[in-house]
Order: C-alpha cells, then structure tokens, then sequence
C-alpha cells in the first residue's frame, strides 16, 4: 500500500513504468510544461488566466530499423506540446478532466502512440496543486472516437423583432425547411431595454441574457423551433434535422475567438457565429446589415412573404 501511495504522486514516468509489465515499451515525456490559460466552472475563474501545469508520459511503438538520427522517424516531443496548445485553442474548458480526455485522444492520433499518461495541475487555485491524471491506451481512443463524417452545412437566419412577430413567419420556416439544409436562427434582444450596469463583463452576461429571452419568445412563436445554447446540442440538431434558435451566452463567453462584436449589434455577433461553421452566407430579415461582416449577407424586408 506505501508503495501504491507513493507511485500515485510521482511523475506520471513512474507511473508508466510501475505499469509496464513484462513487455515494456518505449516512452517519451514531457516533464511540467506550464501554461497560462482561462479554465475552470467557477465564476470566479472567468476572465482570467490562471497557471496551469502538464506532465505526459506517451509509451511508443518501438521502432524497426535504425534510427539514423532522423527526426522524422520518432514521435517528436513537439507533437505532444502541439496537441495541448491545439486543445487549448478550441474552446474554454470547465473541468481538467474534459482537457486531458481531449490531448490523450489527440497524441493517441500518432501513428506511434500506444498509451498516454496524462497529468494536467492548476497550480494557483491553493496552497498546492490541484490536479487529475488520466491513462487512456490507443484501442480504446480510437473506439471512442467519432466515424469521420461530413458534418451538414446549416442555413443560418437573422430575424428581427418584426420578423418574430410577422405573419410570414411560418411561411418562411416551410420554405427555409423545405431546402434540406439544417437550419440555425439567430435573433437579436427584445425592444425593451435591458438593465445598464458600469461593470462591463456584467452588461455583457446581461446583454447576452436579452438575446436568450428573445430567442424564447420565437420559440414560443412555432414549436420547430428549440432553443439551443452548446456547440453539442448544435451538432445533434444539424444531424438529426431540429431548427434550432442560438442561445449565445455559453459558446461565446467559451470561445477562445473572442469576436469583437458586442452582443447589442446582434446581426454582426451573429455573422461571425455563422462564419464559425464556415457558413457560405447568412440571410438576414428586417434588420440592417453591419459595416463590416466575415461571412457574406443576404437581406430580405420582413414585407416579403417567399425566400
């Protein structure tokens, strides 16, 4: 039992090796590699980097033939640095566990990979480190990876006010449905004004919150319509044919592409969520297009009845 204790806090090397077997393989490591990063499910964890550490021990393939001091024929130390920066760069994370899941499955992805141990520490949330350490093995990584697929283009739509509140509205989700395209409506907030507070990341969450109870009055409006507010629960509905109105608080306060639009220029926030799915144009009802958008907008008057 001492030794169990003692092997549980030592560098996940240890770990590989107490765990190896009589058949050992080959490891590579990467020994507290510290990062600054936004991570963490408490409130006060957002809108702030805080020091997090990485510890990887990957046991290899062993290789056939020389190794002729090539680079090219060893899994390099960096694609193990790249797969964390890569994760990182995806979205903001809640839990470390979600964070190591996801770096093992992606060193698991080199050809040479046999089994990844993976320890990831915040290091300034007490007085020690805090931290989880996962052992995932390749057969099982790639068995909980998803097929490749072609993931559905949606059509995406920008209604104002007056498009909610438009008669046409149900003509025009029959037409939009019609096209077998997935469909994601985006909405602005309600006319009336929403509380204005000095704090700057509270008037966001707030103005954010007028977007999501707009987008429940249109989802009252026509029951096709489910409110939506993961990039998941996206995912799902695109595949399996739900309208979906986007619901922007989570995956926006969880980009790591902050856009430079605020929530209040409603079509511009939506334009660049359209462009996050590499959208080839988003059509826009009743509402002025913005100056400047990354993906290309079509505008229709909320007078017009067909698409």
């Amino acid at each position: 039992m001492t030794n169990e204790v003692r092997l549980a806090f030592e560098h996940p090397s240890e770990r590989a090796a107490a765990m190896a077997g009589d058949d050992p393989l080959d490891r590579i490591s990467l020994r507290d590699h510290i990062t600054e990063v936004e991570i963490g499910a408490f409130q006060a964890e957002r809108g702030v980097t805080q020091r997090v550490c990485f510890n990887v021990v990957v046991e290899v393939r062993p290789l056939t033939g020389p190794i002729d001091d090539d680079v090219d024929r060893i899994l390099s130390y960096d694609r193990v640095t790249e797969a964390i920066a890569a994760e990182l760069a995806v979205e903001r994370l809640a839990l470390l566990e979600t964070l190591a899941e996801r770096v093992a499955e992606r060193v698991l992805l080199e050809p040479q990979a046999m089994r990844v141990f993976v320890r990831i520490e915040k290091l300034d949330r007490g007085p020690g480190a805090l931290g989880v350490e996962i052992v995932r093995n390749r057969q099982d990584a790639l068995q909980s990876l998803p097929l490749p697929e072609d993931l559905p283009h949606p059509e995406l739509v920008f209604l104002s006010n007056d498009a909610i509140a438009s008669p046409h509205l149900t003509g025009w989700l029959d037409q939009l449905e019609a096209s077998g395209s997935p469909l994601i409506l985006c909405v602005g907030a309600a006319q009336s004004a929403a509380p204005q507070v000095p704090h700057p990341m509270a008037q966001r969450r707030i103005d954010l919150l007028a977007i999501e109870q707009n987008a429940w009055v249109l989802a009252a409006r026509d029951p096709r319509c489910v409110v939506v507010e993961t990039r998941t629960e996206l995912d799902w509905a695109m595949k399996n044919g739900q309208t979906s109105v986007w619901a922007p608080s989570k995956i926006l306060l969880d980009s790591v592409d902050t856009p430079s639009a605020q929530p209040r220029d409603a079509v511009a926030l939506a334009a660049w969520f359209a462009a996050t799915f590499e959208a080839q144009e988003m059509l826009v009802i009743g509402a002025d297009l913005p100056a400047d958008a990354s993906v290309p907008l079509r505008t229709m008057p909320v007078s017009q009845s067909d698409l």
